[in-house]
């Protein structure tokens, strides 16, 4: 590994500063380093803004080798959704809050620089999901939403698979998650968690009228088809939180698996077990929680 393109796209300043930090440790190990006009504009030492090549997103991936994230989970989302037709493998450096993605904590910086230099890490594949609105396709690595737009009041969604009726769903709204995306909304609303590997989608009801409606977990070669309607005339569309389009009552949405992956990189000294254990404290166990298993497949 030779090039290293940074991103940040939150404006924290404790991501800009991670940021220059992991500059100056690329810089001893003759690692170059590329960003783009706005993100080398803020930061603060002039020795480390002349070294960083300035580039715009298209061109990260006829640089670099890597792409490092800094901010949260959400900084993650944006930098897959600008990757997803490359091959460019993105670490997550956690400046944000719990980093089920962004998994590398900033306390460790020095260490995970390291360790990226010498080639010590792993690389996933993580599957994605697309929808088709109006000409443009539309993807998601955590998860897709269909949810309320203007009222407080609940919409239906008639959702089938496969062509088969699953139901008419009256709630708030519905999920459909990825593995990677089980963790996220859909978790908080009562659904499975995925381990990555899992070849499977999962349809996650948002606060349902009906109490025996629950999470349905679906083989991810089937299609979802969804047909919404709200007392309104208009309910939203939205994927991994950040792209958000307006459905209107005669509107389908169609989501399936994408023939794209985003590839992540990851520790080789844990597994997808140990990061349930670090982030949801299970067996709350203080010297369980740093406990590590051996290099089990995610």
């Amino acid at each position: 590994m030779k090039n290293v393109a940074l991103f940040e796209s939150t404006g924290k300043q404790e991501a800009i500063a991670c940021a220059e930090i992991t500059t100056k440790k690329l810089m001893e190990s003759g690692i170059n380093c590329c960003a783009t006009e706005s993100m080398v504009d803020s930061m603060q030492d002039e020795k480390v803004k002349g070294y960083i090549k300035r580039l715009p997103y298209s061109e990260f991936e006829k640089f670099a080798d890597v792409l490092i994230s800094f901010g949260g989970d959400g900084t993650m989302l944006s930098a897959a959704r600008l990757m997803i037709k490359t091959d460019l493998p993105i670490m997550g450096i956690n400046v944000g809050k719990l980093g089920f993605l962004a998994e590398y904590s900033v306390n460790d910086l020095d260490v995970t620089i390291e360790k990226l230099v010498k080639g010590d890490y792993r690389i996933i594949d993580r599957a994605v999901l697309q929808t088709e609105l109006d000409g443009e396709v539309i993807y998601a690595l955590n998860d897709f939403v269909i949810e309320k737009k203007d009222s407080s009041r609940m919409i239906t969604i008639e959702a089938f698979t496969n062509k088969h009726l699953l139901g008419s769903i009256r709630a708030d709204g519905l999920i459909i998650t990825t593995p990677t995306g089980s963790t996220a909304y859909s978790l908080s609303c009562g659904g499975p968690i995925l381990t990555p590997s899992a070849e499977v989608i999962c349809i996650t009801p948002i606060s349902p009228h009906s109490l025996t409606l629950r999470p349905l977990v679906l083989p991810d070669t089937n299609n979802v088809e969804l047909r919404v309607f709200s007392p309104t005339g208009e309910s939203m569309l939205v994927a991994d939180g950040q792209v958000k389009k307006v459905l209107n009552n005669s509107d389908i949405v169609m989501i399936n698996k994408s023939e794209e992956y985003i590839k992540l990189i990851k520790p080789t000294d844990s597994s997808y077990y140990d990061l349930l254990r670090t982030k949801l404290l299970w067996a709350a166990n203080y010297g369980d929680m740093n406990f590590k298993n051996n290099k089990a497949e995610e």
